[in-house]
């Protein structure tokens, strides 16, 4: 059989971590001295129910030292600890004798019954284990078709010990067809042990059935939704045809039992915590065999390929699983044990919450960055002489000096020209801001005159290679309509299914309400076999011509089943030419938690291209805060920003829950020559972590690329390395 933890055992030990707590807080308080009296009651039940388990221990022939026996009685001992204390716990070796003594007056009446439901698909041999269990015909089988129509109890005896099995009718295979007819049998089953619930749970496979293709998610996700997730708590699986003919392996020759019995009982495993969305749950495994031509020891029970009588197995693990549970329910653990994810648990980040609130937002409509540049030189692009624009074949011709100064000139055009359209465009802004009177209305007049622009469909997305037999790039063209709304795929680089990439669809607007109002819409819907996600972002923002601003945003966003909405608000005032002042507030409401914050920061320019910012900012919610606050020096190029060339320098500080963390980034971009850009980015706190991040781009140096392949090829052998001595 394979050793798993028993079921009632992660119950028992999570509801005693969960009262280790609740004990600590009662000995502080002084209160543990006031129910010494309380206290007896359970640790006599206790105390019988651990003689009473040595006791069936005995009769099943099972030593003391047995993994499971051992397990139960530690579990017993560390509960009885921490609900009655040290000084009166229970002793194993005073509970062994007294057992033995009772073994030996010969007292046979030990008031011990099992009752255990069964479950599983139909023909995986459940009323032929009841069958093998009492070693009689109690039930009705068939090999052709279901022996079992209805609910049913069988009830027998063995080895002493009552046991009333509740054999229900067998379940479908999971299909779509089938889910009705398994539901009615659950919800039947449920009402039937709703009075009486089972002591045990019994879910049924066959050992044989189970390959690489094996998925019964569906049915399972059922049962847990029909009984609710405790059930699981109580089950054994249990496999059947547990001595059938192995399979092979890829030698050709049978796999070995044991690999490939816990392979199998791994695969449900995993899709029984899938069911349960839990992952501490770990179900104990039987194996059983039922042929009439099964191998018997000397006693006459039915073995398995490994040498086990699994009948006796079962019965052991029922008793360990029922005196487990007698004994939560005594000492009273149940009630602080969960199973699932639990919503109520689950809390955001407050230093993330806060790193959100400090980073700076980027608006369309902030201060313009050549407002202070000289304006000599506005028309200087359009008294440059006229360039002659050679061809590849003529350029190719030039020596390398002449070369380097054709491309030197060219650039210098392409940024002259780049600041005209922008001085252009501000001073377009500008306009629209000011006052209509007659000049702006006749230009206003004649710009409506030029008509509605015209959709306008975007270059495709590039899509990595599919293996599907039609190319379906044609279905996610982006288009632009004159409503100013973008729609456009959310395009995943990492997928691997079939849809080439694309899991979710993006949507964009700008509206114009007013000269200085704008209201900007940005929504995000994605999808894939397991989660669904919605992000929204809703933003108003107000500007003057002095260059303030105040604007208002709404974001929601689904974290797994819950929802998150964030109201914020934030105000820039320029006080002076070069410097300005801001504030913003957040709310953000997590489920029924809500965690406000608030950031102050300041902006000083110091010449054109040196900016300074600094920032500080509080986050609480529940009881809790957290503190921070950063620094930031840029430097940018002499052509910013139609040049996007700039250094900065970024120092930041948290403090949340007595512990406080420095970090530091320097962010880099910059141009080699005319067609190349290196962006460089590295970040390193106090606590050791960092990471550097290089990307280059380049339409001309081609063996730049090889930087990447020999970083990976260095990963993969170093990587390599490592598992070679790991097996060493």
């Amino acid at each position: 059989m394979q050793e798993r933890p028993v079921s009632a055992n992660n119950l028992l030990q999570s509801s005693i971590d969960n009262e280790e707590s609740r004990r600590a807080s009662a000995d502080d308080l002084g209160l543990s001295g006031n129910m010494d009296r309380n206290r007896m009651d359970p640790l006599a039940k206790i105390e019988s129910l651990q003689i009473k388990f040595m006791r069936l221990v005995h009769r099943l022939g099972q030593s003391h030292d047995n993994i499971l026996v051992a397990k139960v009685l530690y579990r017993l001992h560390l509960a009885t600890l921490i609900r009655v204390g040290e000084k009166t716990s229970l002793r194993n070796d005073r509970a062994r004798a007294m057992a033995a003594e009772l073994e030996a007056a010969g007292r046979p009446d030990l008031n011990f019954s099992l009752r255990i439901l069964v479950l599983g698909k139909t023909g995986v041999g459940k009323s032929a284990t009841i069958n093998s269990i009492f070693d009689q015909m109690k039930a009705a089988t068939d090999a052709f078709q279901p022996a079992t129509n209805h609910i049913r109890e069988v009830i027998g005896t063995s080895k002493g010990i009552k046991l009333t099995f509740i054999d229900t009718p067998g379940l479908l295979p999971s299909s779509t067809r089938n889910v009705r007819r398994n539901r009615k049998i659950l919800r039947s089953v449920k009402n039937f042990i709703r009075n009486t619930p089972p002591d045990i749970v019994l879910y049924f496979e066959r050992l044989d059935h189970i390959n690489m293709g094996y998925s019964d998610f569906p049915l399972l996700k059922l049962i847990t939704d029909t009984f609710g997730s405790a059930i699981w708590l109580n089950t054994i699986l249990v496999m059947t045809h547990s001595s059938g003919a192995l399979p092979e392996g890829p030698n050709g020759y049978p796999v070995s039992y044991e690999p490939f019995v816990a392979q199998c009982t791994n695969l449900v495993q995993h899709y029984i915590h899938q069911a349960v969305s839990d992952l501490k749950i770990e179900n104990p495994v039987l194996m059983v065999e039922n042929h009439p031509q099964c191998k018997k020891n000397i006693s006459g029970e039915k073995v398995l390929p490994n040498g086990q009588a699994w009948r006796s197995q079962f019965l052991l693990l029922c008793i360990c699983m029922k005196v487990l549970g007698d004994a939560n329910t005594l000492l009273k653990f149940r009630d602080g044990f969960q199973i699932g994810p639990s919503a109520s648990n689950r809390l955001p980040s407050l230093p993330h919450l806060l790193s959100t609130l400090l980073r700076p937002r980027s608006t369309e409509r902030e201060n313009d960055e050549l407002d202070d540049q000289d304006t000599d030189d506005e028309d200087e692009y359009d008294q440059l002489p006229p360039i002659r624009i050679l061809t590849k074949a003529q350029f190719e011709k030039l020596t390398k000096s002449q070369k380097n100064a054709y491309l030197d000139e060219l650039d210098y055009r392409e940024t002259l020209y780049l600041k005209k359209q922008l001085r252009a465009d501000i001073q377009k802004r500008r306009n629209n801001l000011l006052p209509k009177d007659g000049n702006s209305a006749n230009d206003e007049d004649y710009d409506n005159h030029e008509g509605n622009p015209e959709a306008v469909q975007l270059p495709d997305i590039a899509v990595p290679p599919s293996f599907d037999s039609d190319w379906p790039v044609h279905r996610y063209r982006c288009v632009v309509t004159s409503d100013q709304w973008l729609a456009r795929p959310v395009l995943d680089p990492q997928g691997w299914d079939h849809d080439v990439g694309f899991d979710g669809i993006n949507l964009e607007n700008v509206v114009e309400m007013k000269k200085n109002l704008h209201l900007s819409v940005l929504g995000q819907l994605s999808k894939d076999k397991q989660d669904f996600s919605v992000q929204t972002e809703c933003n108003a923002l107000f500007t003057d011509l002095k260059g303030s601003s105040a604007s208002a945003s709404l974001d929601v966003q689904t974290a797994g089943k819950d929802l998150v909405c964030t109201a914020r608000g934030d105000t820039k005032l320029r006080n002076l030419k070069h410097n300005t002042t801001g504030c913003g507030v957040s709310v953000t409401s997590f489920g029924n938690k809500y965690f406000v914050g608030a950031k102050i920061e300041d902006t000083i320019s110091v010449g054109r291209r040196v900016e300074l910012d600094l920032n500080v900012g509080r986050m609480g919610g529940l009881g809790q805060v957290a503190y921070g606050g950063s620094f930031e020096a840029t430097v940018r190029g002499r052509d910013y920003p139609v040049r996007n060339e700039k250094i900065g320098l970024t120092m930041t500080v948290l403090s949340f829950d007595k512990e406080m963390v420095f970090g530091g980034n320097i962010l880099s971009d910059f141009r080699i020559g005319h067609s190349s850009k290196i962006s460089l980015n590295a970040n390193l706190n106090s606590r050791r972590m960092g990471q550097i991040c290089v990307k280059t781009s380049s339409s001309d140096h081609v063996e730049i690329g090889l930087i990447a392949v020999i970083s990976i090829c260095r990963a993969i052998f170093r990587r390599r390395a490592i598992e070679d001595r790991t097996v060493d």
